[in-house]
């Protein structure tokens, strides 16, 4: 993990918000972690694709959730994975 981080910043998913209206992040090379805290059940857009949300959370402010919508092949790949994954 120390080897996977060397040079980047962490940013918990309950300080996201601060840090990007503080921060350009645009120039940072940053991570979040977060765990999978509710999913809704696939829909499908105007367009006729199908497409998940998932609601994460960094588990230290349960009121500071992030909706994370994952489309494509991304969506296709990762809508089965379980809530409370990390």
């Amino acid at each position: 993990m120390e080897r996977k981080m060397a040079n980047r910043k962490l940013i918990r998913l309950s300080q996201l918000k601060s840090k990007l209206a503080a921060e350009n992040l645009e120039e940072v090379d940053w991570v979040t972690f977060g765990v999978i805290v509710k999913k809704v059940t696939p829909q499908s857009a105007n367009n006729g694709r199908t497409f998940s949300i998932w609601r994460l959370n960094d588990l230290r402010d349960l009121n500071q959730c992030v909706s994370l919508f994952l489309f494509g092949d991304v969506h296709k790949e990762h809508w089965k994975t379980d809530q409370g994954t990390v």
